[in-house]
């Protein structure tokens, strides 16, 4: 490759757009709400553990823990590769009516891990199998709290 011998020669190159990170596509399709609801979360090999989901969907949710409880669910500490997931129980309360909440069991795997802050990660769980009617439940909550959000998002005046 030769040297440029001036600002002028380069004028005449093709123009390359670089496409920044924080422009992808979003990938997920099903919409999440956020959510504040205690988690217990069961390995294979038995031992259970407490977390709190921050965001909650049709199709799985995302658990906010500490160091210790992350290393108990994911001994190596390395964000799970494709297709190598990590199989979980899940059992979680959610309101089906108002004063009736309903306890929902779900296998899933862990296909997401992200270090939040020294201290705080967060956990992608991905459901594949929910038992007796918990998909139901999810599903109604789900659309019952993306309702609320979007009555409030009306009344908000800009």
């Amino acid at each position: 490759m030769g040297k440029v011998s001036s600002f002028k020669e380069t004028g005449l190159a093709r123009r390359v757009r670089v496409r920044t990170p924080t422009v992808r596509p979003n990938l997920r399709n099903q919409q999440r709400v956020d959510v504040t609801i205690d988690v217990t979360v069961e390995c294979d090999d038995g031992g259970c553990m407490n977390c709190r989901a921050s965001n909650l969907s049709r199709a799985g949710l995302m658990l906010s823990c500490d160091q210790q409880t992350v290393r108990q669910l994911i001994p190596n500490m390395l964000p799970p590769a494709p297709g190598n997931w990590i199989e979980v129980k899940t059992r979680f309360p959610v309101p089906v009516l108002p004063a009736q909440p309903a306890t929902v069991f779900a296998e899933g795997n862990i296909v997401h891990l992200r270090r939040i802050s020294r201290d705080e990660f967060q956990v992608g769980i991905q459901f594949s199998e929910f038992e007796g009617n918990g998909f139901d439940y999810v599903d109604k909550y789900v659309a019952r709290l993306l309702a609320e959000q979007k009555v409030l998002e009306e009344q908000t005046p800009e």
